[in-house]
């Protein structure tokens, strides 16, 4: 229905813009809203990796432009994560009581968020064995759930200090983006379909995400993107919980 069409872009359109002003790509929140309007399941996932794509490019663009990203932090964690991606995607693995478990632990990072985020201090880089370690198991973690892996990455890398806010902000960006490019390749490889849905989608998430990124990585304070980031946190917490 044409009025249900303007009211999933309107959602998506938010969805990328309170994401992307945190270096986030969206997958959760527009599987949520795909889900809320009963959308065909085979549909759902393909659309959301795409409208991912293109959000994660915007934010890594916008972030990077800005000066805070770090290509030394980044690979450690990317390199491992794009074929544990894969696995995770690959295992049909009954998940429901693994989305529960994570999804709790997001409402646990967000409420930590919003009683009192970690205070900016100078930053110490981990070791390589552990940025590797870490990248696979978040990769696994992102096929498994569905998501980009960013919702992982960005609070754990700001309260272990390995990184300040904003650059935590870029670094997700990037490492959404090749881990959705990994997912859609592996779903296009499988189903040999794509959702016309996804081309209207497009529009409203670029026009979001275009204007979050830019605020996100230029305007806001840290403190603002702390506060957006225990948002989405939240949101992602709830979609893991409840749409199974």
């Amino acid at each position: 229905m044409p009025e249900h069409l303007f009211f999933i872009a309107l959602c998506i359109l938010i969805v990328a813009f309170l994401y992307s002003c945190v270096g986030h790509a969206g997958a959760s929140g527009y599987i949520a809203v795909m889900s809320l309007f009963s959308m065909a399941p085979a549909a759902i996932k393909p659309t959301a990796l795409v409208l991912n794509i293109l959000v994660a490019c915007l934010g890594t663009y916008q972030f990077w432009r800005a000066g805070h990203f770090s290509w030394r932090l980044f690979w450690p964690f990317a390199l491992p994560s794009i074929p544990f991606a894969f696995l995770g995607g690959y295992l049909n693995l009954p998940t429901h009581v693994f989305k529960i478990v994570v999804g709790i632990v997001l409402l646990l990072s967000a409420a930590r968020f919003f009683i009192g985020p970690p205070a900016e201090r100078e930053p110490h880089e981990p070791s390589r064995a552990v940025a590797l370690g870490v990248g696979g198991g978040l990769g696994l973690l992102s096929g498994l759930t569905g998501t980009g892996g960013g919702i992982f990455l960005t609070p754990l890398v700001i309260f272990m200090h390995w990184a300040r806010t904003k650059t935590a902000s870029a670094i997700s960006a990037l490492f959404i983006l090749v881990n959705s490019i990994s997912g859609l390749v592996g779903n296009f490889s499988a189903t040999k379909t794509f959702p016309g849905f996804a081309l209207p989608s497009a529009v409203a998430a670029v026009l979001g995400g275009a204007v979050g990124s830019y605020l996100g990585s230029r305007r806001f304070p840290v403190t603002t993107i702390k506060q957006l980031l225990a948002i989405v946190l939240t949101i992602a917490g709830f979609k893991l919980i409840f749409t199974q």
